[in-house]
Parts: structure tokens; C-alpha cells; sequence
């Protein structure tokens, strides 16, 4: 808004008189860009509150699962799990190869019976989630691990996340594969296959798998699975986590709202 003084003369009864108005006009070129930094704030607001939404989104109930970084307070040494592991349940034969590893002792004392893996000091001291994780063997006798998952929703999908990494046991040789094979009740799939050179391992990597379900209740379950037969592979698992997986819609609005703030500055880059 800009002021302006506007002088006009009139005649009156053959006098001429002087007036000076005092005016208050709007510039049109500032209107137009008061109009477009408008538009632009409301593209703004609306994309900030769909992304809003979306880092809190609601909840349909609570998932019972527990124990999925596997740390155990006070825990100073490795063990073998043989269901002593608060949540879980190991089964599958030779259960004195199915271990809680504490950090930083894979390849000293994997297992609190003096076994170790190849690697030495270039092996991760822990996983990405930090604290203890899982080493299983998966030859020859398959390991798995399980725990019961209650208040789920039948109508969501549901993603189970976690760190996997590989390594071969200390004084055997040859290439070796391994892998996770994870199931939800009967919905399973399996991690993507880790080659492992000879006395190598297999840094941490991180896995996201989506589920679909049938009741409120069923059995999350991972099973360890190695190749060859004779070259010890083992898989390492930590971080497992069981989360509801987002809605189409939820997506589409997310969309919708980065769309926004790209458009939005993209403007701005041409104005400037």
C-alpha cells in the first residue's frame, strides 16, 4: 500500500480552487506478489502438516513384541541361548551353537565356550543397533528363533526390520553363504543371500521385509540357513523390530505434500 497526495483544481463560481487530496492506493504489481506469496505459504503449510501427520501417525493398538535389540543389563559374557533368552525361544538341535554374543567378543568368545570366528580385529566389534546380538549356525542343523506377536490388525501389513552380517568359525575354510528365513505365522520370506569369502565375513546390513496377516496373534520366527555343509557359516541378527506398514493413502498424501515443496521452490530458484 503506498500514499500519495493528488493536487486537483475546480472551478467555482468563476474561482478557481486549489484542493489537495490525500490518497491511498495499492500498488497492483505489489498485490500480485502479495497473492502469490500467499499461495505459496498455503502449498507450504499444507505439505508441513501432511509430513506432520505422517511422522506421528495414529495407532491402531499396541504390538506385543519385546527384546528385539537383545541386550541384557549387567550381561558380561556370551552364552548359549538354549531358551534363556528373555522373549524368545530357540529350537533345533545342537542349541550349544545357538548364541547370545555380547559386543566387541565374536571373535574371542562367541558362544562363553571359547568359540571364535575369522576375522580379527577388521571384525565388527557390534552391530549398527548396538549392544549384544545373535550368532547362530546354520549348518548342518537349522537354528531358529521365535517369539509370539500379539494385537495385530488383520486389515495392515506389517514390516519386520533388523540387522543381519555373516562369518565363518575360526579354523574351517571355504566360501560360504548365509541368510535369514523369516516368518510371520505362515507368510515367509528369506534376507537377501550373503556370500562369504574364506575366513571372511559379511558386514552388518540392514533388511526390511513386509507381512501380511491373518489373526491378532502369530509367530514371528527366524530361522538360520548356511551353505556348505562342513564350512561352519554363521548368521548374525540384531535391531529386530515389528512396526505397521504405512497406509497407500498415507503415501499418496506424502507424495502430494513433497510434491509441494518442490514446486514451491523451484519458484523461488526462478524469482531469485
Amino acid at each position: 500500500v503506498e500514499a500519495s497526495e493528488e493536487i486537483r483544481m475546480e472551478r467555482k463560481n468563476g474561482n478557481i480552487t486549489t484542493l489537495m487530496l490525500g490518497a491511498s492506493t495499492c500498488s497492483e504489481n505489489r498485490l500480485s506478489r502479495l497473492i502469490s506469496h500467499l499461495r505459496q505459504a498455503t502449498v507450504i503449510g499444507f505439505s508441513a502438516m501432511t509430513l506432520l501427520i505422517l511422522a506421528f501417525p495414529a495407532q491402531g493398538g499396541t504390538i506385543g513384541f519385546t527384546n528385539g535389540s537383545f541386550d541384557t543389563p549387567g550381561l558380561t559374557a556370551s552364552f548359549a541361548i538354549t531358551n534363556n533368552l528373555p522373549g524368545w525361544t530357540e529350537t533345533g538341535l545342537n542349541g550349544f551353537l545357538d548364541c547370545l554374543t555380547v559386543s566387541g567378543s565374536a571373535t574371542t568368545d562367541a558362544c562363553g565356550n571359547g568359540l571364535q570366528m575369522w576375522g580379527g580385529a577388521a571384525f565388527p566389534k557390534t552391530s549398527p543397533d548396538g549392544g549384544n546380538f545373535i550368532l547362530f549356525d546354520g549348518d548342518p542343523q537349522f537354528r531358529t528363533l521365535s517369539q509370539p506377536i500379539t494385537g495385530l490388525d488383520t486389515t495392515q501389513s506389517y514390516v519386520v526390520s533388523f540387522w543381519q552380517a555373516a562369518a565363518q568359525q575360526l579354523n574351517f575354510d571355504g566360501l560360504t553363504t548365509e541368510l535369514w528365513r523369516v516368518c510371520l505365522d505362515s507368510d515367509c520370506q528369506s534376507s537377501p543371500t550373503m556370500h562369504n569369502a574364506s575366513h571372511g565375513f559379511v558386514d552388518w546390513n540392514f533388511q526390511s521385509l513386509t507381512f501380511a496377516v491373518t489373526s491378532a496373534n502369530e509367530t514371528l520366527s527366524f530361522l538360520a540357513k548356511g551353505t556348505p555343509s562342513g564350512d561352519p557359516p554363521f548368521v548374525l541378527l540384531d535391531g529386530v523390530s515389528v512396526t505397521a506398514a504405512p497406509e497407500p493413502a498415507t503415501c499418496a498424501f506424502m507424495g502430494v505434500g513433497l510434491l509441494g515443496v518442490f514446486a514451491v521452490r523451484r519458484q523461488l530458484k526462478k524469482r531469485g
